[in-house]
């Protein structure tokens, strides 16, 4: 299953005197699994020491962290010698939180150079384990996040030439081939559904069977809970915690989206609940997106982190979170309506935290509300994201579009209708979010395609089921 991250760990493994590697992300977002290939197809040698699966492992680190103690414990636990040509082994930590005396030790084994490193953990447990030291400058952060919809594509087996095609469309502003785009419409309602677990897209992609990935999605919603079990000591912070993530769904449902603290009760204070917030967002669960005070430059320094939406890492997660209005069911029949918007949204939040867009709004009395405000490049570009049929009525997108003193030149529509360019304003359908990056990221520009070129596209592309 193609991940993007394979681009990334191919950049790290050309780096002379490289730093660790440390990949962090929600559990179940396929970390251990992309790290494994890359591993086993790039390195002579590859050596996995998983401190869960390998509690015994722990013990070698108790001790001395000279460099000779660690390969002679490491090489003992996966029973080979580890070769010394620079560059040929690989040695991968994973569930690194579970032994903080490791990431204690990256330092001095990174200073040694024989030997890359890769370490990895859930977002829990590496900020809520105590570590020793730290070993600061001698880590290359790298975060993972559920499969984006270019990846949801590549496991539906979808061709670089339908990508190449598609993008020049993107690029080029030109209308898509009616068929290719009634049916990456329906794939991305797919996406919607069954979300950016690995899990649960290849379950729907075996079997397309809505109940066995519903039964995968809520295995993981367990693993949250009991994650927040394991490492919240504090017994009033983990039943916030537990009040909070039970909340989201309903939150997103309401007309704004804006999580409200009084929903949580009467009494309750954003001061009371603000760990909560920040260990859901710590842990990969939650997204937040701020409001704006004004939709310009610097962004940042327009926050108002007293006013947010809290959506959720995994449009898949939140559907079954949402089991009881049968909201699968409705996807699947097309119905994307307005009631959907909500969750509509989210997909798009997961995808632009995916692509490395900080997550904004902007809502005023006398504007309107802005879906998403993101800087790509060094502009402010509005996103809205329409679910139903008049995508073509957006009162606050306009409404924004004529202040000039925030100067705004790009807006975007995101919907079911086709690519369409009308003053300012770019109508671009849903699938088209795959090509919508910070910064510019387009490939070269492929060959002109012919009607027969776009027939075969066609055959390879996912029918409903």
């Amino acid at each position: 299953m193609y991940r993007n991250v394979e681009k990334d760990l191919l950049r790290w493994k050309k780096i002379p005197n490289k730093k660790a590697l440390f990949i962090t992300g929600a559990r179940q977002v396929g970390k251990t699994y992309s790290i494994r290939e890359f591993g086993r197809n790039n390195y002579a040698n590859f050596v996995e020491i998983n401190f869960i699966d390998m509690p015994e492992a722990k013990k070698g680190f108790e001790g001395s962290l000279r460099p000779e103690h660690l390969y002679m414990w490491i090489g003992m636990l996966s029973n080979r010698a580890l070769t010394q040509n620079q560059g040929s082994t690989l040695i991968f930590l994973d569930e690194i939180q579970e032994c903080p005396q490791a990431r204690t030790a990256i330092k001095f084994l990174v200073e040694d150079g024989r030997f890359d490193y890769i370490e990895s953990g859930s977002l829990l447990g590496v900020s809520y384990k105590n570590v020793p030291s730290y070993p600061v400058g001698y880590e290359h952060h790298l975060s993972m996040y559920p499969m984006d919809f270019y990846e949801f594509c590549c496991a539906w087996g979808i061709s670089q030439e339908v990508f190449d095609y598609l993008e020049t469309c993107y690029r080029e502003r030109k209308t898509v081939e009616e068929g290719i785009h009634g049916q990456l419409l329906n794939l991305f309602r797919y996406y919607v559904l069954i979300g950016g677990m690995p899990d649960p897209v290849q379950t729907f992609i075996d079997f397309r069977d809505v109940v066995a990935v519903t039964d995968k999605q809520k295995t993981i919603l367990q693993m949250y809970r009991q994650d927040i079990r394991q490492y919240v000591a504090d017994g009033n912070l983990q039943k916030r915690i537990e009040e909070v993530f039970d909340r989201l769904p309903a939150a997103l449902a309401e007309k704004n989206r804006r999580f409200k603290i009084a929903s949580l009760g009467k009494s309750a204070r954003l001061r009371e609940y603000e760990d909560a917030f920040l260990w859901l967002r710590d842990a990969g669960v939650a997204l937040p997106c701020y409001n704006l005070s004004e939709p310009r430059m610097p962004l940042k320094l327009n926050e108002k982190s007293s006013l947010f939406k809290l959506f959720l890492s995994d449009t898949g997660l939140l559907c079954t979170m949402s089991f009881e209005e049968n909201i699968q069911f409705k996807i699947l029949s097309g119905d994307l309506s307005v009631n959907m918007g909500s969750i509509l949204e989210n997909a798009f939040a997961q995808e632009l935290v995916a692509h490395g867009f900080k997550l904004r709004y902007f809502n005023r009395h006398g504007i309107g509300e802005l879906d998403f405000v993101v800087q790509q490049g060094g502009e402010v570009a509005i996103v809205e994201i329409k679910s139903g049929e008049d995508y073509r009525t957006h009162a606050a997108l306009n409404n924004a579009l004529k202040i000039k003193e925030w100067g705004i030149k790009k807006a975007l529509v995101f919907c079911k209708g086709n690519v369409a360019q009308e003053g300012a304003v770019t109508y671009l359908p849903w699938y088209m979010t795959m090509f919508f990056k910070p910064e510019s990221q387009m490939g070269s520009e492929p060959d002109e395609l012919d009607s027969r070129v776009i027939n075969q596209m066609l055959n390879h592309l996912p029918r409903e089921s």
